[in-house]
Protein backbone atom coordinates (compact mmCIF):
# COMPACT_ATOMS: atom_id res chain seq x y z
CA UNK A 1 0.00 0.00 0.00
CA UNK A 2 1.55 3.43 -1.07
CA UNK A 3 1.45 5.96 1.55
CA UNK A 4 0.13 9.37 0.16
CA UNK A 5 2.37 11.99 -0.27
CA UNK A 6 2.95 14.57 2.62
CA UNK A 7 3.98 18.71 1.96
CA UNK A 8 3.70 20.74 5.43
CA UNK A 9 1.20 23.44 4.56
CA UNK A 10 3.94 26.28 5.58
CA UNK A 11 6.28 24.43 2.96
CA UNK A 12 2.91 24.31 0.46
CA UNK A 13 2.98 28.17 0.58
CA UNK A 14 6.57 29.08 0.76
CA UNK A 15 6.89 26.78 -2.61
CA UNK A 16 3.89 28.41 -4.29
CA UNK A 17 5.25 32.06 -3.13
CA UNK A 18 8.86 31.33 -4.70
CA UNK A 19 7.23 30.11 -7.59
CA UNK A 20 5.38 33.13 -7.91
CA UNK A 21 8.18 35.91 -7.05
CA UNK A 22 10.40 34.02 -9.53
CA UNK A 23 7.72 34.55 -12.40
CA UNK A 24 7.24 38.44 -11.48
CA UNK A 25 11.25 38.83 -11.17
CA UNK A 26 11.50 37.46 -14.99
CA UNK A 27 8.97 40.60 -16.10
CA UNK A 28 10.20 44.66 -17.29
CA UNK A 29 9.58 46.73 -13.99
CA UNK A 30 7.12 48.97 -13.44
CA UNK A 31 7.29 52.67 -11.21
CA UNK A 32 4.55 54.47 -10.39
CA UNK A 33 5.75 57.92 -8.98
CA UNK A 34 3.65 61.08 -7.61
CA UNK A 35 4.28 64.38 -9.30
CA UNK A 36 2.62 68.03 -8.34
CA UNK A 37 0.15 67.16 -11.19
CA UNK A 38 -1.33 63.61 -10.16
CA UNK A 39 0.42 60.52 -10.47
CA UNK A 40 2.78 59.34 -12.82
CA UNK A 41 3.08 55.66 -14.47
CA UNK A 42 6.24 54.31 -16.35
CA UNK A 43 7.04 50.81 -17.89
CA UNK A 44 9.36 49.53 -20.05
CA UNK A 45 7.16 48.10 -22.62
CA UNK A 46 8.13 48.57 -26.30
CA UNK A 47 4.65 46.69 -27.17
CA UNK A 48 2.64 49.29 -28.33
CA UNK A 49 -1.20 46.40 -27.62
CA UNK A 50 -0.03 44.95 -24.63
CA UNK A 51 -0.72 47.43 -21.88
CA UNK A 52 0.91 47.27 -18.52
CA UNK A 53 -0.53 50.49 -17.39
CA UNK A 54 -4.37 50.91 -18.15
CA UNK A 55 -7.50 53.13 -16.66
CA UNK A 56 -10.03 51.28 -14.09
CA UNK A 57 -12.39 54.14 -13.85
CA UNK A 58 -12.68 58.22 -13.53
CA UNK A 59 -9.61 59.09 -10.71
CA UNK A 60 -8.39 55.67 -10.90
CA UNK A 61 -5.79 53.84 -12.78
CA UNK A 62 -3.85 49.91 -12.71
CA UNK A 63 -0.62 49.45 -13.09
CA UNK A 64 0.71 45.16 -13.09
CA UNK A 65 3.63 43.09 -13.77
CA UNK A 66 4.09 39.89 -14.59
CA UNK A 67 2.17 37.10 -16.64
CA UNK A 68 -0.11 39.49 -19.32
CA UNK A 69 -3.20 37.09 -19.39
CA UNK A 70 -3.50 36.43 -15.76
CA UNK A 71 -3.37 40.59 -14.71
CA UNK A 72 -5.70 41.37 -17.83
CA UNK A 73 -8.21 39.08 -16.13
CA UNK A 74 -7.86 41.26 -13.22
CA UNK A 75 -8.06 44.20 -15.03
CA UNK A 76 -11.11 42.95 -16.47
CA UNK A 77 -12.63 42.65 -13.33
CA UNK A 78 -11.29 45.71 -11.88
CA UNK A 79 -13.23 47.60 -15.04
CA UNK A 80 -16.68 45.72 -13.76
CA UNK A 81 -16.37 45.91 -10.25
CA UNK A 82 -16.33 50.08 -10.81
CA UNK A 83 -18.73 50.16 -13.31
CA UNK A 84 -21.19 47.87 -11.43
CA UNK A 85 -20.63 49.83 -8.01
CA UNK A 86 -21.10 53.35 -9.98
CA UNK A 87 -24.28 52.79 -11.03
CA UNK A 88 -25.65 51.16 -8.77
CA UNK A 89 -24.57 53.72 -6.43
CA UNK A 90 -22.55 56.90 -7.44
CA UNK A 91 -19.62 57.37 -8.98
CA UNK A 92 -17.32 58.55 -6.38
CA UNK A 93 -18.58 55.11 -4.27
CA UNK A 94 -15.66 53.78 -6.54
CA UNK A 95 -12.49 54.22 -4.83
CA UNK A 96 -9.06 52.59 -5.21
CA UNK A 97 -9.48 51.63 -1.68
CA UNK A 98 -12.34 49.29 -2.51
CA UNK A 99 -10.66 48.40 -5.64
CA UNK A 100 -8.16 46.75 -3.77
CA UNK A 101 -9.71 45.13 -0.92
CA UNK A 102 -11.02 43.32 -3.77
CA UNK A 103 -8.45 42.69 -6.02
CA UNK A 104 -7.00 41.12 -2.62
CA UNK A 105 -9.75 38.79 -2.07
CA UNK A 106 -9.70 37.62 -5.46
CA UNK A 107 -5.47 37.23 -4.73
CA UNK A 108 -5.59 35.18 -1.78
CA UNK A 109 -8.20 33.03 -2.78
CA UNK A 110 -6.25 31.96 -5.72
CA UNK A 111 -3.23 31.64 -3.72
CA UNK A 112 -4.43 29.36 -0.87
CA UNK A 113 -6.88 27.39 -2.86
CA UNK A 114 -6.20 26.93 -6.32
CA UNK A 115 -2.70 24.66 -7.56
CA UNK A 116 -0.81 27.01 -8.92
CA UNK A 117 -0.69 31.12 -7.60
CA UNK A 118 -0.96 34.24 -10.11
CA UNK A 119 2.26 35.11 -11.22
CA UNK A 120 1.54 39.27 -10.53
CA UNK A 121 2.09 42.40 -8.93
CA UNK A 122 -0.22 45.45 -9.40
CA UNK A 123 -0.80 48.54 -8.14
CA UNK A 124 -4.03 50.38 -8.21
CA UNK A 125 -3.85 54.29 -7.34
CA UNK A 126 -6.50 57.18 -6.97
CA UNK A 127 -5.95 60.38 -7.71
CA UNK A 128 -7.62 63.25 -5.24
CA UNK A 129 -7.72 66.96 -5.15
CA UNK A 130 -4.66 67.41 -3.77
CA UNK A 131 -1.49 65.21 -3.20
CA UNK A 132 -2.43 64.47 0.32
CA UNK A 133 -5.21 62.48 -0.71
CA UNK A 134 -3.65 60.47 -3.58
CA UNK A 135 -3.46 56.55 -2.57
CA UNK A 136 -0.92 54.34 -4.15
CA UNK A 137 -1.90 50.90 -2.91
CA UNK A 138 0.61 47.74 -4.14
CA UNK A 139 -1.00 43.75 -3.71
CA UNK A 140 1.16 40.87 -3.92
CA UNK A 141 0.54 37.75 -5.44
CA UNK A 142 -0.60 36.63 -2.00
CA UNK A 143 -3.57 38.83 -1.49
CA UNK A 144 -1.09 41.42 0.59
CA UNK A 145 -1.98 44.65 0.50
CA UNK A 146 0.49 47.97 1.44
CA UNK A 147 -0.65 51.47 1.16
CA UNK A 148 2.43 53.36 -0.44
CA UNK A 149 3.96 57.18 0.07
CA UNK A 150 5.15 58.46 -3.05
CA UNK A 151 6.70 55.76 -5.22
CA UNK A 152 6.57 52.17 -6.00
CA UNK A 153 8.44 50.04 -8.01
CA UNK A 154 7.24 46.44 -8.81
CA UNK A 155 8.56 43.51 -11.06
CA UNK A 156 12.82 43.13 -12.46
CA UNK A 157 14.94 44.72 -10.16
CA UNK A 158 12.51 46.39 -7.67
CA UNK A 159 14.43 46.45 -4.75
CA UNK A 160 17.58 48.05 -6.57
CA UNK A 161 14.83 50.60 -7.99
CA UNK A 162 13.40 51.20 -4.92
CA UNK A 163 16.51 51.90 -3.21
CA UNK A 164 17.19 54.56 -5.99
CA UNK A 165 13.52 55.94 -5.47
CA UNK A 166 14.17 56.52 -2.01
CA UNK A 167 17.68 58.30 -2.47
CA UNK A 168 16.21 60.47 -5.16
CA UNK A 169 12.83 61.53 -5.24
CA UNK A 170 10.89 64.23 -3.29
CA UNK A 171 7.47 65.58 -3.27
CA UNK A 172 6.97 68.51 -5.59
CA UNK A 173 8.54 67.20 -8.50
CA UNK A 174 7.33 68.32 -12.04
CA UNK A 175 6.25 65.68 -14.14
CA UNK A 176 9.34 65.64 -16.43
CA UNK A 177 11.50 65.36 -13.78
CA UNK A 178 9.57 62.46 -12.77
CA UNK A 179 10.00 60.77 -15.53
CA UNK A 180 13.44 61.22 -15.91
CA UNK A 181 13.82 59.80 -12.43
CA UNK A 182 11.78 56.84 -13.54
CA UNK A 183 13.40 56.28 -16.87
CA UNK A 184 16.94 56.62 -15.15
CA UNK A 185 16.42 53.93 -12.12
CA UNK A 186 14.63 52.13 -14.61
CA UNK A 187 17.82 51.92 -16.82
CA UNK A 188 19.92 51.15 -14.38
CA UNK A 189 22.36 47.68 -14.35
CA UNK A 190 21.82 46.34 -10.98
CA UNK A 191 25.43 44.96 -10.93
CA UNK A 192 26.67 48.06 -11.16
CA UNK A 193 27.50 48.22 -15.15
CA UNK A 194 26.66 51.19 -17.83
CA UNK A 195 23.23 52.09 -17.75
CA UNK A 196 20.97 50.92 -20.84
CA UNK A 197 19.10 53.58 -22.97
CA UNK A 198 15.82 53.86 -22.73
CA UNK A 199 13.57 56.29 -26.00
CA UNK A 200 10.39 56.68 -25.78
CA UNK A 201 9.75 53.74 -28.17
CA UNK A 202 10.79 51.37 -25.24
CA UNK A 203 8.44 52.95 -22.78
CA UNK A 204 4.82 53.06 -21.54
CA UNK A 205 3.89 56.51 -19.83
CA UNK A 206 0.42 57.31 -18.77
CA UNK A 207 -0.61 60.00 -15.72
CA UNK A 208 -3.53 60.40 -13.70
CA UNK A 209 -3.61 64.36 -14.12
CA UNK A 210 -5.87 65.58 -11.35
CA UNK A 211 -6.16 69.19 -13.36
CA UNK A 212 -8.41 67.39 -16.08
CA UNK A 213 -12.39 67.87 -16.02
CA UNK A 214 -13.38 64.08 -14.85
CA UNK A 215 -11.51 61.08 -16.61
CA UNK A 216 -8.37 62.18 -15.28
CA UNK A 217 -6.18 58.90 -17.13
CA UNK A 218 -4.10 59.98 -20.21
CA UNK A 219 -1.52 58.02 -22.28
CA UNK A 220 1.80 60.05 -22.95
CA UNK A 221 3.66 59.03 -26.30
CA UNK A 222 5.71 59.31 -29.09
CA UNK A 223 7.00 62.99 -29.14
CA UNK A 224 5.44 64.03 -26.12
CA UNK A 225 7.35 61.51 -24.57
CA UNK A 226 10.38 62.57 -25.93
CA UNK A 227 10.10 66.09 -25.34
CA UNK A 228 9.42 66.04 -21.66
CA UNK A 229 12.95 63.36 -21.47
CA UNK A 230 14.67 66.10 -23.54
CA UNK A 231 17.12 68.16 -21.20
CA UNK A 232 17.33 71.10 -23.91
CA UNK A 233 13.44 71.77 -23.67
CA UNK A 234 11.47 73.73 -21.15
CA UNK A 235 8.56 71.31 -21.44
CA UNK A 236 7.63 70.67 -17.59
CA UNK A 237 3.83 69.73 -18.30
CA UNK A 238 1.59 68.52 -21.34
CA UNK A 239 -1.85 70.40 -21.81
CA UNK A 240 -4.46 69.75 -19.09
CA UNK A 241 -6.95 69.84 -22.48
CA UNK A 242 -6.30 67.84 -25.27
CA UNK A 243 -6.21 70.11 -28.05
CA UNK A 244 -4.10 68.48 -30.38
CA UNK A 245 -5.58 68.00 -33.97
CA UNK A 246 -6.50 64.29 -34.42
CA UNK A 247 -3.60 62.25 -36.35
CA UNK A 248 -1.16 64.94 -35.07
CA UNK A 249 2.31 63.50 -33.67
CA UNK A 250 1.24 65.21 -30.19
CA UNK A 251 -1.59 63.78 -29.54
CA UNK A 252 -2.55 62.31 -25.99
CA UNK A 253 -4.09 59.41 -26.52
CA UNK A 254 -6.72 57.13 -24.04
CA UNK A 255 -8.23 54.15 -23.19
CA UNK A 256 -11.95 53.90 -24.54
CA UNK A 257 -14.22 54.88 -21.77
CA UNK A 258 -14.38 52.54 -18.47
Amino acid sequence: MNMPFYVSPEQLMKDRADYARKGIARGRSVVVLAYDGGIAFVAENPSRALHKISEIYDRIAFAAVGKYNEFENLRVAGVRYADLRGYSYDRSDVTARGLANAYAQTLGTVFTQESKPYEVEIVVAEVGTSSELDQIYRLTYDGSVDDERGFVAMGGQAESITTALTERWRPGLTLAQALALAVEVLAQDPVGGEPRALGPDQLEVAVLDRQRERRLFRRIAGPLVERLLSPSDPTDDVPHVDDARPGSHDTVGEDPPA
